[in-house]
């Protein structure tokens, strides 16, 4: 079979991948706290051609390309104002513990409501872990003090979905958790509509290549045989 099916098909596959990591990014462009993601592509080992008759070395093949891997950008965003009492943003690294049924997730997004109960809750209704891993309770006047929110520093963080992470706590944070403010999304709307243009371009050079090759063989098997 052409080689160069595999590796056209091998680039096509990749885009793909980074494709929908972009539109996620898109997607997320205004969630508070959202952390963006990065791809890294590498290359197959390459083939080392050589003349079969005379020996000599033509020069090397590469065989495709694959997604290396995935990296989440973590750093801190700037923080805006909203005036709502129970929107909270982390002035620096760390995280807020979030209590679900699946254990202890961690979140950027300060975005929290309060329960019939009274507690202190993410969107998802799942309760915001104080510090010492208090329950955080929120005043008859509607208020939380920023002060009783846990802030953790988390080691090895890696998305769960729905803006939670998984990771390993290591203490407290040394960071400050400020009321009334929201940090802004790690995305860069500019920048990856323009990555999402760039990863289409070459999603299309893939497809034009295989059907570059696809009409050649053809070509050839249905000409050549005739001479």
């Amino acid at each position: 079979m052409e080689r160069g099916l595999y590796i056209a098909a091998s680039g096509m596959l990749s885009e793909m991948q980074r494709q929908d990591l972009i539109a996620n990014d898109l997607a997320n462009a205004s969630t508070p706290g959202y952390k963006a993601d990065r791809t890294a592509q590498h290359s197959f080992s390459e083939l080392l051609l050589a003349n079969r008759q005379t020996g000599a070395s033509i020069g090397s093949l590469g065989t495709g390309v694959s997604i290396a891997r995935q990296v989440t950008d973590l750093a801190p965003q700037p923080v805006r104002e909203t005036g709502e009492p129970l929107d909270f943003a982390i002035m620096g690294e760390g995280f807020f513990g979030v209590q679900t049924q699946e254990g202890l997730r961690y979140t950027r997004n300060g975005r929290f409501m309060a329960d019939g109960a009274g507690r202190l809750t993410d969107q998802l209704g799942n309760p915001i872990v104080g510090r010492g891993g208090a329950q955080v309770t929120v005043g008859a006047d509607g208020t939380v003090d920023p002060g009783q929110l846990g802030v953790f520093a988390v080691q090895n963080a890696r998305k769960v979905g729905e803006g939670l992470f998984s990771g390993n706590a290591a203490g407290q944070a040394e960071a400050s958790v400020r009321s009334g403010a929201l940090e802004s999304s790690g995305v860069d709307a500019a920048r990856t509509m323009v990555d999402m243009i760039a990863s289409l371009r070459a999603f299309e050079a893939g497809q034009r290549v295989i059907t570059t090759i696809d009409s050649t063989l053809q070509k050839a098997a249905n000409d050549v045989g005739r001479v």
